[in-house]
């Protein structure tokens, strides 16, 4: 792998250019602590023989990951990879594959087929249908401030 220089970011990706001028990138997503990191933080990083180093975040990023085939996640890792707060192997078993599989496909292991992709979307659309009912059914109204508001004069009591 050729040494890689001006790297930058965006709100998705981290960006790099080869010797040659060719503009690689990869998803953020993959370093979380780079995610959250300043852009003081972010431009805070040496170059080495074989790729990035953040001292102060104690993350790397080889210049070999930049040609790897799932630079960019797909859908279903894009979604488990930006919501950590699922819990991956109740996931998997609330629709009924293995656990392990599942995080397999998340971290890029092993790739769904087709079918097996569709069919943890629609896990996904329809956990999120409920997500949404949730509130609905129990008389919830969300508004912009962040404040609860119920539609009856009454709140609900647990």
């Amino acid at each position: 792998m050729k040494t890689l220089r001006n790297l930058s970011f965006d709100t998705e990706y981290i960006y790099a250019e080869d010797e040659t001028g060719r503009k690689l990138k990869q998803s953020i997503l993959w370093y979380p602590d780079l995610l959250s990191a300043s852009d003081e933080e972010r431009n805070n990083y040496t170059v080495g023989f074989t790729g990035f180093h953040w001292r102060d975040l104690d993350e790397d990023i080889s210049f070999e990951s930049f040609e790897y085939e799932d630079a960019i996640p797909s859908r279903i890792q894009k979604f488990f990879l930006a919501h950590k707060e699922i819990n991956i192997a109740e996931f998997a078993k609330r629709i009924g594959i293995n656990a392990t599989l599942l995080r397999n496909y998340i971290n890029g292991f092993k790739k769904p087929s087709l079918a097996r992709e569709q069919e943890i979307i629609e896990a996904i659309h329809r956990l999120g249908m409920e997500y949404c009912s949730f509130g609905i059914a129990e008389g919830y109204k969300p508004d912009n401030t962040g404040k609860k508001q119920y539609l009856s004069e009454a709140e609900p009591t647990i």
